[in-house]
């Protein structure tokens, strides 16, 4: 492996205008082919196997004119203080309004007006309209959200309040300032571990170009793979994060082996074949933990996996043969000069120097190795036992998927969903829809009110209206309006007790029931990631290991990662319940409604920040293990590792936590919980786990950390990480005084 990726490092340098050029032609390929490919037009949201997909397919086969899973609108009015809806000339207004709503567009299936639907409140100051839609939200052009728009707000100017739910004006999320000022703080970072503005530019500007042609080729194939909008999001997060990294490393190494006094072109190889070996492995971690998400079969899942791991193959190509490229552009110029070499890690020595050999000064990260050496036991107490706090929270974990209530005050959608609770109560937001097979039904009209009578008389039911038939009179489909709101725990429980009682509904009359609906949609979602989290897990913690098996040479050192990396994500997940389910500091990220974690949550997490988490393992432990390999002692390998590598290792992590906060000030809710539960995942993982419980673990095993069985060690291929096999006769001489080379 170091030496493919050495002779590839040399040829990427040497054939340096050829390799920009293609990476340029890419790039333009890619962004043409992103402005030229027509807009995705089409959310197929489905969910396999689950009882509320089947009945929406039902639907589909029966009672296509419904629409079961297009988009939906629902228009709420109130009238002005004093009046009431049912007043002639608020009445006129609102009937007036449903009109426009039915003939804007042609994608309108229906708008029911709330006089005739019977959807206005008690008191007569708040009603509503439904409008469904015959093709889902995705596949809505501007001009039918205009239109949906424009009427609404002519409705507004008699002096009506008019506010708009649903899914219909469904837009892509906006992520705010604070993506860019992530990318600035990374900027920050770079300079201040480089040194050098050259240096810190490259890893930017790779990133950047890799997250390019990745974002640029999802936006061009996502009418033909039906890619959703959170796709593109997940993959410029990811890509960004990975993609600064990876020549992070690489431009470190290449300058650790230009201070040694290698040409550049020398240099340029082995940092490729040296920290680009970490660099594939890490990568493949990643893209292994990605690809894993297709184990829950979620066809959106499974594509956001997919797509992002792309975006990871593209950054880590990048990273072997761009940066050695721009290396060869930059020259020596990638090192500081003059005082900063002293601030900044050494730069390039002056003919002469005196004390050239010398010990270099014990950095920060070699008195910390040192002082975790000692005391390796406290350290570990420490370390655990604060994750441990930080992951009491899960313990009340709570997994729904966020609907209307979710959304920023400011919003219609917020606003609609607000006075729908306030004049029908909090259920009306989410009614559930129950569809009864009556093909197996001797009176299909008895069964379908036997139907309606039984769910009438369970708990948490507000009202159920009246079953209408399909023309066939095999179908049967009954609104049920929940007490409690569509996120709660009532209504789950609502849901689950229709489906206990569908066994005696059968019995009974011979009908089939199943509940499906936005609300039971999400719970089956809930439901299925739940199941899919011990066999995803067991999958890519698995294979990882195995990896890490072949890079470390090591049983003791994969099992302390995957240990490690529980600990880290269980911390995360607490701290994510703590402030988007409890509401802790929950305005300083700007989370204006509290609820359940997004269901997708935790797989999620335990996917993304498993690949980032053994990022910072291989680059840190490898370079452990090179000492180790190249004679020194078990606790002398862990200072020398830390002192080559935990500098740089830090920076990567600030870098990845900054990108990934950057997505806090998303105005979408699970763009925002995504991003936060990443930032917080990479602080645990790298600052406690990597770089205190990782030298804390090795110093306590000592030599046991690298034991391998015999018949393993000779089954198992040899990838040489180390580089080995780039050393030459002097270097592989005991007594030579050459350094290793830095991280």
């Amino acid at each position: 492996m170091a030496t493919f990726l050495y002779k590839l490092g040399k040829l990427a340098f040497r054939r340096r205008h050829f390799v920009a050029l293609i990476w340029v032609a890419l790039l333009a390929l890619a962004g043409v082919g992103a402005a030229s490919a027509p807009t995705a037009t089409s959310s197929s949201f489905s969910i396999p196997g689950t009882e509320a997909q089947k009945a929406f397919d039902l639907l589909e086969k029966r009672a296509p004119e419904a629409s079961a899973d297009g988009a939906s609108a629902r228009v709420v009015f109130k009238a002005p203080d004093g009046e009431k809806v049912t007043d002639p000339a608020n009445k006129a207004e609102i009937d007036k309004t449903v009109a426009a709503l039915k003939s804007g567009s042609d994608q309108v299936a229906r708008a029911d007006s709330p006089f005739v639907a019977k959807t206005v409140s008690k008191d007569g100051t708040t009603a509503y309209a439904s409008v469904s839609y015959k093709v889902t939200s995705m596949e809505l052009t501007d001009e039918d959200r205009d239109a949906l728009e424009k009427t609404t707000d002519e409705a507004r100017e008699s002096g009506l309040t008019v506010e708009v739910g649903g899914d219909a004006l469904q837009a892509m999320p906006e992520t705010g300032s604070t993506e860019i000022i992530g990318i600035a703080v990374a900027a920050v970072v770079l300079v201040i571990t480089f040194g050098s503005l050259i240096a810190a530019g490259m890893p930017l500007l790779t990133a950047l170009i890799g997250v390019g042609i990745g974002v640029s080729a999802i936006t061009a194939l996502a009418d033909a793979l039906d890619l959703g909008t959170t796709t593109s999001t997940l993959a410029m997060m990811i890509g960004l994060a990975v993609g600064i990294d990876y020549a992070l490393f690489i431009v470190s190494r290449y300058r650790g082996e230009l201070a040694e006094g290698r040409e550049r072109e020398e240099a340029a190889g082995r940092a490729v074949g040296t920290a680009g070996s970490a660099v594939v492995f890490a990568g493949l971690t990643v893209v292994i933990a990605l690809v894993g998400l297709a184990v829950v079969n979620i066809p959106m899942l499974t594509k956001m996996g997919f797509a992002a791991a792309g975006t990871v193959v593209i950054a880590v190509l990048i990273a072997l043969t761009l940066i050695p490229a721009l290396l060869g552009y930059a020259g020596k110029r990638v090192m500081p000069t003059g005082a900063k070499s002293r601030l900044f890690g050494g730069g390039r020595k002056k003919d002469g120097a005196a004390g050239a050999s010398a010990e270099p000064k014990p950095n920060l990260g070699t008195r910390w190795a040192r002082f975790v050496v000692r005391r390796p036991i406290a350290v570990l107490l420490v370390g655990v036992v604060g994750l441990g706090a930080a992951a009491v929270p899960v313990a009340q974990l709570e997994l729904g998927l966020p609907d209307d209530g979710a959304q920023p005050t400011s919003t219609t959608q917020r606003k609609a969903y607000d006075l729908v609770s306030e004049g029908f109560g909090p259920g009306s937001n989410g009614p559930l829809m129950v569809v009864g097979d009556l093909k197996g039904a001797k009176d299909p009209k008895a069964a379908a009110r036997h139907i309606t009578k039984t769910i009438s008389g369970l708990d948490d039911v507000r009202a159920v209206a009246p079953p209408m038939l399909t023309k066939a009179g095999d179908t049967a489909i009954v609104s049920v309006v929940p007490s409690s709101k569509p996120s709660g725990i009532e209504t789950e429980n609502l849901v689950h007790a229709i489906r206990d009682a569908g066994p005696g509904i059968t019995s009974a009359t011979g009908a089939e029931i199943m509940v499906t609906g936005t609300t039971a949609m999400n719970i089956d979602v809930s439901q299925k990631l739940n199941d899919a989290l011990v066999p995803y897990l067991a999958l890519v913690v698995g294979l990882a290991f195995l990896l890490l098996i072949v890079v470390f040479r090591s049983i003791l050192v994969p099992l302390k990662a995957a240990l490690g990396f529980l600990l880290s994500v269980l911390a995360a997940l607490g701290a994510v319940v703590a402030v988007f389910q409890w509401g802790w500091l929950g305005a300083l990220f700007g989370v204006e409604q509290t609820g359940p974690v997004m269901s997708m949550m935790p797989i999620f997490m335990v996917g993304v920040v498993f690949g980032l988490a053994m990022d910072y393992e291989v680059f840190l432990v490898t370079r452990m293990r090179e000492a180790y390999v190249h004679g020194e002692r078990p606790g002398q390998a862990v200072v020398t590792g830390f002192r080559h590598g935990a500098r740089v290792v830090s920076a990567a992590a600030v870098i990845m936590i900054a990108v990934f906060a950057g997505f806090i000030g998303s105005s979408e809710q699970m763009v925002k919980m995504i991003g936060f539960g990443l930032a917080i995942a990479v602080f645990f993982d790298a600052f406690v786990v990597r770089m205190a419980l990782v030298p804390a673990v090795l110093a306590l095993l000592g030599k046991k950390a690298w034991w391998l069985p015999r018949w393993l060690d000779r089954a198992l291929p040899n990838v040489d990480v180390e580089g080995e096999g780039l050393r030459t006769a002097d270097e592989r001489d005991p007594d030579g005084d050459r350094q290793p080379a830095l991280v």
